[in-house]
């Protein structure tokens, strides 16, 4: 006798694989729209990348204005979210979470966080929608299998039981941050029912360097300063803003924006370098000049440790020191022109070669994931699979920081969880 005769089998309208943002968002515009509605999360807690999004203060989207602007920090893979901004733009978004309890305020960057009570408020005001409208909320629950018959999932396997729906929705998210509970299910369960994965790669995530110089700076964060990337001796992107010095490399919000394509740089062997510009608003001649300027004014009295601790932060003076040839000991009156035009070489082109990235286990999101060929823009539905949807990370999407990957959860959800 089949397992599914021994026991009437629970039955939803609308089942949804993962209980984070996207399948919050996707659960509340289900449950509000009157379909009886059940998340399994295999965590005991729901949202737990919600709650480290923005280092606990959650940015959960950006104000950017322009949609067109908006939708190019994707990628080439941008345009498949005109159809879902269309009926939840970032805009929107701000409004829906302002009509649940939580108001924003725009900060440095365009990005957008909780007036006050940072990620536990966004959290705690989706669990509140759900249990308003009844969702049932089934923690501890990984989901272990779908059951496919004839391109239509039958059920839901669990450890223990069995659960049946007319629709079923993955918002199990990707492989960033395992230890949230993103260990990849999704890309299996997609599998099972007949999806191609493209490639994965960790993004938003700190890059790695062969200099081990970089740990005598481990730890010292730099603002407004340029990063030029250099492939096979050619600029070809460059970023302004944020960077921190590690152990293995560089992180910060520039380079993790930068990680994303690290992969597609290094493909073929190619050199891959950073080049740090610590003083990017000085020409070279300018930055020479104020050098100059700077040891007549303590011509008797410094070194040239101390024309560098002028120059640059504390933390980051032994890594100069160790990058110049100049002794740091030797009197700043018998530091000659030549040598002070290779110190401004050397604070606006410090060169880093780049060997790779650190692992999911430090970046945000995922790189790749679901083809967005295989399923419908507009409803999120597969194209293989007749009762299977999509939302969040597990497509093959993802942006910079600033809020925009947030925006895919929240956006794709709401289109899921919408009534085909």
């Amino acid at each position: 006798m089949e397992r599914e005769n021994l026991y009437k089998m629970e039955k939803f309208d609308t089942l949804i694989i993962g209980g984070g943002a996207a399948g919050l968002m996707a659960a509340v515009k289900a449950a509000e729209s009157g379909q009886n509605v059940a998340i399994a999360e295999k965590n005991h807690s729901l949202g737990e990348k919600i709650l480290i999004s923005g280092k606990g203060r959650c940015n959960f989207t950006n104000a950017e204005p322009d949609l067109n602007a908006f939708i190019a920090k994707y990628g080439e893979n941008g345009k498949f979210l005109y159809s879902a901004f269309s009926k939840l733009s970032p805009h929107d978004t701000v409004g829906f979470f302002r009509r649940i309890g939580v108001e924003s305020v725009e900060e440095r960057g365009k990005r957008i966080f909780p007036a006050s009570g940072g990620a536990q408020k966004v959290l705690d005001a989706l669990i509140m929608q759900c249990k308003k409208f009844n969702v049932k909320i089934m923690r501890s629950t990984p989901v272990k299998a779908l059951k496919v018959k004839n391109s239509k999932i039958q059920c839901v396997i669990t450890e223990s039981d069995e659960y049946s729906a007319d629709k079923y929705i993955i918002a199990t998210g990707g492989k960033s941050y395992p230890k949230t509970g993103s260990t990849g299910d999704g890309y299996l369960f997609a599998q099972q029912a007949g999806h191609t994965i493209t490639k994965l790669f960790p993004a938003l995530v700190p890059v790695r360097t062969k200099e081990t110089w970089v740990k005598l700076a481990s730890g010292c964060n730099l603002r407004n300063i340029r990063i030029n990337v250099i492939l096979d001796g050619k600029k070809i992107d460059e970023r302004f803003g944020e960077m921190e010095f590690t152990n293995f490399g560089v992180s910060g919000p520039i380079v993790m924006d930068l990680s994303s394509h690290v992969p597609d740089w290094l493909e073929g062997d190619k050199e891959l370098q950073f080049s740090l510009d610590l003083k990017p608003t000085l020409s070279h001649e300018i930055l020479t000049e104020r050098i100059k300027r700077d040891i007549q004014k303590f011509w008797d009295k410094r070194r040239f440790f101390g024309l560098v601790r002028s120059l640059v932060p504390s933390q980051m003076m032994n890594l100069i020191l160790e990058l110049s040839d100049i002794p740091e000991d030797k009197p700043v009156e018998y530091i000659s022109d030549e040598e002070i035009s290779e110190l401004a070489d050397l604070l606006k082109d410090i060169r880093m070669n780049i060997n790779g990235l650190w692992s999911f286990n430090n970046a945000v999101v995922t790189r790749g994931g679901v083809s967005l060929k295989e399923i419908d823009p507009a409803t999120m539905k597969s194209k293989i699979c007749d009762n299977l949807y999509f939302a969040g990370e597990i497509l093959d999407l993802n942006g910079p920081s600033g809020g925009f990957n947030l925006q895919i959860c929240w956006s794709t959800g709401y289109v899921a969880g919408s009534r085909s």
